[in-house]
């Protein structure tokens, strides 16, 4: 660790705010192309863990659906710290895992699912119209959880990002790009978090 990583990594350790339980990440597919792009990752989620998040959700947006099925053999083939559980767009049972991945599943897609398998319920009879809530949504979701910080590298977009889960994380962006994402850029999207008085919409 070089000596201005390991400065910051004190200013989070000392910092009197808890960092965040539950880290998003969102690439692209084009990220995934450069070299060393997984064994950025790989070191990503290393030190999500290493610095106090629980649980860690890597988002990737893809313009070609042909590559999503290679994308998920390689998250499924990584050197990860934890469990890892990936999900794709033909997926639609809710997964728990330290890790979660969604290769080309959009926020808009999944909500709109969620809201199809409402309207199903409420069309069998086993659901009163009455009785939809935010649990009722939320429960349909392929990854229920909500993120508390939100990281996207390269640009100011989230790409279709977990549209439903994300409304009160906070965003943080860095013109960085991937390839070029290193521990002190984790370690400041942190110190940003902890900096911040969350309001949660309020």
């Amino acid at each position: 660790m070089g000596l201005y990583d390991a400065y910051l990594a004190v200013r989070h350790r000392l910092h009197e705010s808890d960092p965040p339980d539950h880290v998003a990440i969102v690439i692209t597919e084009r990220d995934l192309l450069a070299d060393g792009a997984y064994d950025t990752l790989t070191a990503s989620l290393g030190w999500a863990f290493d610095y106090g998040t629980e649980r860690v959700t890597v988002s990737v947006s893809v313009l070609d659906e042909s590559v999503i099925g290679t994308l998920a053999r390689e998250f499924r083939e990584l050197d990860a710290p934890k469990p890892l559980a990936v999900r794709t767009p033909g997926d639609t049972d809710p997964v728990d895992a330290p890790i979660r991945v969604n290769v080309g599943l959009g926020g808009k897609a999944e909500f709109t699912e969620a809201v199809r398998e409402l309207a199903a319920d409420v069309d069998d009879g086993v659901l009163d119209p009455e009785a939809i809530d935010e649990e009722q949504v939320a429960e349909r979701l392929v990854f229920p959880a909500e993120p508390d910080l939100v990281i996207k590298t390269g640009a100011e977009r989230l790409s279709d990002f977990a549209i439903w889960q994300s409304v009160y994380a906070e965003l943080y962006f860095t013109d960085v790009n991937w390839r070029d994402f290193r521990k002190r850029d984790y370690l400041r999207a942190l110190l940003d978090f902890q900096d911040r008085q969350r309001r949660f919409g309020r």
